[in-house]
C-alpha cells in the first residue's frame, strides 16, 4: 500500500507540474531564449556564426579524442586482464612512439588554436566603427549614450517594463514570451553597420551580453571596456546583465532593436525632437500637481525596484513612507541623498537624472502615501546643490 501511495503521489505531483506548465505555456522568443533550448541562440552576426562553428569544431575534436583514448584503454583492460591469463610485460619504447604522442597532440592544439585566435582577434577589433554607444550599467538598468555617428547626442535610460515587475511581484505571474525581457526604451541600431559598445558602470560590476550577437563584455566601475557587433538582420534581440550585480540582477534585461537604415534615420530624428521637447528649463517654477505627476513616472522607472510602489522598502532598503529625511522641511537633506547616495552605495547616487526629474521625484515622495506634506522641491534647488 505504501508503494501505491508513493506512486499515486508522484503521478499527482507530475500532473500538477504539467498543468502549471501548460497554464503558463510560452513560445520561442525570436532574438531571445527558446523553450527547452539546448544550443546557442540563432546567430545574427558573423562573429556569432564563427563562435558557433568553433564550438562544434572543438566538440567534435574532443569527442573523437575521447572515444579513441578511452576506446583503446577499455579494450586493453578487457583484452589483457589478468583473469584471462595475461601477464604484464616490459615493452620497448621506440622513438616513433615518443615522437608520435608529442607531435600529434601538438598538431591538434595548433589546429584548434589557429581558428580560435582568428575569431578572438576579430572580436577585439573595434576600429572603424560606424556608430559608438556607451552602455553604462547601474543597479538595475542600462544607460545608453550615442557618442559617435548618426544619432550622436542621444541618451536615455533603459529599465525593465513596470508591468513585468508587477507581474513578478504578484507571486502568481502569467509569463509572456518576453517575460522579464521587456524594457521601456530599447537600444536602437541600424542593420549592417559596425556598432562599437563602450561599457562602464556606476556602482558594481555588470556585464553587457547579447547572445545572438556573440558579445559579452564586463562593465566595471572606473574602467572602460569595449566590444562590437554588426547585425545582419533587422528585428528584436535580447540579452541580460551576465554578472551577479545585486538583488535585482534578474531584472536587468537588454533589448536591442535593429532597424533598416531608413527606419533608423527616422528614429533618430524622432528621438532628437522628443529630447528637444523634453528639455526642461531648470529655472522654471512648477506647480505642485504638475511636479507630482511628473515624479510618479520618474519613481516608477527608477525607484520602485527598491522602495516598492507603496514606498515601504524591503529588508535593508529604508521606507520612504514616513521617512524623516523625506518629510523634513529642509529640502537640501533629501537633495544631498539623491545626488551623493548614502550608506556606502546602498542608496546609489542619481546625478544622471535631470534637475527637473530629481525635483519631481522628491516632490512626489513628499506628497504620496502618508507623506502629505504639501512641500515642493523646485529644479533650481537641485541646480544650486550640484554646484
Amino acid at each position: 500500500m505504501t508503494g501505491l501511495r508513493n506512486v499515486a503521489s508522484a503521478l499527482t505531483l507530475g500532473a500538477g507540474v504539467w498543468a502549471t506548465n501548460a497554464a503558463y505555456a510560452v513560445n520561442d522568443l525570436p532574438g531571445g531564449p527558446a523553450v527547452n533550448q539546448l544550443n546557442f541562440a540563432p546567430a545574427a552576426t558573423k562573429i556569432a556564426e564563427e563562435q558557433h562553428w568553433l564550438h562544434w569544431f572543438m566538440m567534435i575534436i574532443c569527442t573523437v579524442i575521447f572515444l579513441l583514448v578511452f576506446g583503446v584503454m577499455f579494450y586493453s583492460i578487457l583484452k589483457h586482464r589478468k583473469s584471462v591469463g595475461h601477464k604484464a610485460q616490459e615493452l620497448p619504447e621506440p622513438i616513433w612512439v615518443e615522437l608520435g604522442w608529442t607531435i600529434v597532440p601538438l598538431l591538434i592544439v595548433i589546429g584548434m588554436a589557429l581558428p580560435a585566435t582568428k575569431v578572438l582577434v576579430a572580436q577585439k577589433d573595434t576600429t572603424n566603427s560606424d556608430l559608438t554607444i556607451k552602455a553604462t550599467g547601474m543597479q538595475w538598468k542600462w544607460g545608453y549614450d550615442y557618442i559617435k555617428g548618426e544619432g550622436e547626442g542621444i541618451g536615455f535610460l533603459s529599465t525593465l517594463d513596470n508591468s513585468h515587475r508587477e507581474m513578478s511581484n504578484s507571486g502568481n505571474p502569467e509569463p509572456t514570451d518576453d517575460y522579464l525581457l521587456k524594457v521601456d526604451n530599447p537600444l536602437v541600431v541600424p542593420v549592417n553597420k559596425k556598432v562599437r559598445i563602450i561599457t562602464t558602470a556606476n556602482d558594481v560590476i555588470h556585464a553587457f551580453m547579447v547572445p545572438a550577437f556573440g558579445i559579452k563584455q564586463d562593465a566595471i566601475p572606473g574602467f572602460v571596456r569595449d566590444t562590437w557587433f554588426r547585425a545582419e538582420k533587422t528585428g528584436d534581440f535580447y540579452g541580460q546583465c551576465a554578472e551577479l550585480c545585486g538583488k535585482e540582477h534578474a531584472y536587468m534585461p537588454i533589448h536591442v532593436k535593429v532597424l533598416s537604415a531608413e527606419d533608423y534615420s527616422a528614429w533618430v530624428a524622432d528621438k532628437q525632437k522628443a529630447m528637444a521637447a523634453a528639455a526642461d528649463d531648470p529655472s522654471k517654477v512648477w506647480e505642485l500637481a504638475d511636479l507630482i505627476k511628473r515624479g510618479e513616472s520618474v519613481y516608477a522607472a527608477n525607484c520602485v525596484a527598491c522602495h516598492q510602489s507603496n514606498g515601504k522598502g524591503a529588508g535593508p532598503i529604508k521606507p520612504l513612507d514616513g521617512a524623516a529625511v523625506v518629510v523634513d522641511a529642509d529640502n537640501n537633506k533629501m537633495i544631498s541623498v539623491l545626488l551623493n547616495g548614502q550608506n556606502n552605495g546602498a542608496m546609489p547616487a542619481w546625478k544622471q537624472l535631470s534637475d527637473t526629474e530629481l525635483a519631481a521625484v522628491m516632490t512626489y515622495a513628499k506628497n504620496t502615501w502618508s507623506n502629505q506634506t504639501q512641500q515642493i522641491v523646485q529644479p533650481a534647488e537641485v541646480v544650486a546643490a550640484r554646484q
